[in-house]
């Protein structure tokens, strides 16, 4: 990596500060480098080394964590967030993406947020995802993907509809939406994973994937319609697979990346095989986006005992997509 990795500090009251220096601690020697937008004050588990621009932290990052201040507007207490200081967490995503966008730094990894805090404070996004794609969007709806990078086979997991109610997501769902969210990961699959010819694997919505039109008739009018479509733009699909067979060991090994059409049919595959180690992906940014599969825990922040597995790997995923993108 030439360029250095920033994570933002995520919600205060939360366990970002913690993982992250703990994250340090474990990547130290080897790396990736990265370097931590947060408040130095708060940072009392490892040393710490301020730094002015990204472009310092490969020469600080053996001996301390390498953090580009961000002074807090009001004093932080584990557990309990502060709406006041909301706007710092916000500007703190804006600004790793800005130093992303003007080649000063290699991608980003987003410590989490918590999304009450910010909307009591005026924020529009519902999440992460919406709000990086309009920061470093490239023109398509941002797509997320879930993976367990350290599971074999990998899982790579894409919900078509994120953030809705289960019965807005089934109004949601359309042939063009599932078009538009496979054609986004298979791009993705080839720029940032390095896989020349990639293979989905799309999910039924209904049981059994409908069974033959007896269990609803969305696979019918709209699933399989989406299949056709893929397949006539050169794209490798297959299904619609009945969602509670997909995730399988040997399942796993025919596809690169599954497409479930609701968020907890893709995501709690990933959460029930690898919760500590599973990373969530920003697809269809003009930058690198990773983050930890996991909230802001504030029921055990400030006790020293949170894990920072899913954090780390997330910095690894971010650091071979980078690489994969700049060759």
């Amino acid at each position: 990596m030439s360029l250095p990795l920033l994570v933002t500090m995520g919600e205060p009251a939360g366990i970002g500060a913690e993982i992250t220096q703990k994250a340090w601690r474990a990547l130290r020697e080897e790396g990736p480098v990265f370097a931590l937008l947060d408040d130095v004050r708060r940072l009392t588990q490892v040393p710490v080394i301020r730094i002015e621009a990204p472009e310092q932290a490969a020469g600080a990052f053996r001996d301390g964590l390498p953090v580009l201040h961000r002074t807090l507007p009001a004093p932080v207490t584990p557990g309990k967030p502060n709406v006041e200081n909301a706007g710092a967490v916000i500007s703190s995503i804006e600004e790793a993406v800005g130093f992303c966008k003007a080649g000063r730094a290699g991608g980003v990894i987003t410590n989490p947020i918590q999304k009450s805090v910010l909307t009591a404070a005026g924020f529009t996004h519902p999440g992460h995802t919406e709000f990086l794609g309009e920061l470093a969007g490239r023109g398509v709806p941002p797509v997320m993907m879930l993976t367990c990078p350290d599971i074999y086979p990998t899982l790579r997991s894409v919900p078509v509809t994120i953030h809705l109610s289960l019965r807005k997501a089934v109004d949601r769902l359309t042939e063009e939406l599932i078009v538009e969210t496979a054609a986004t990961t298979a791009r993705a699959l080839r720029e940032d994973f390095g896989i020349e010819k990639p293979r989905l694997a799309l999910s039924g919505l209904n049981p059994h994937a409908g069974e033959a039109g007896t269990m609803g008739s969305e696979e019918r009018d709209i699933i399989i319609p989406a299949i056709e479509r893929l397949r006539g733009m050169g794209i490798a699909v297959s299904g619609p697979w009945p969602a509670d067979t997909m995730f399988t060991g040997r399942a796993r090994a025919s596809y690169d990346a599954a497409l479930a059409m609701t968020h907890d049919q893709a995501l709690i595959p990933v959460k029930t095989l690898d919760m500590d180690g599973g990373v969530n992906i920003t697809l269809g940014l003009s930058i690198i986006r990773t983050s930890p599969d996991h909230g802001t825990a504030l029921d055990i922040a400030g006790k020293g005992i949170a894990d920072a597995g899913s954090l780390i790997a997330a910095i690894r995923e971010a650091a071979t997509l980078a690489r994969n993108r700049q060759a």
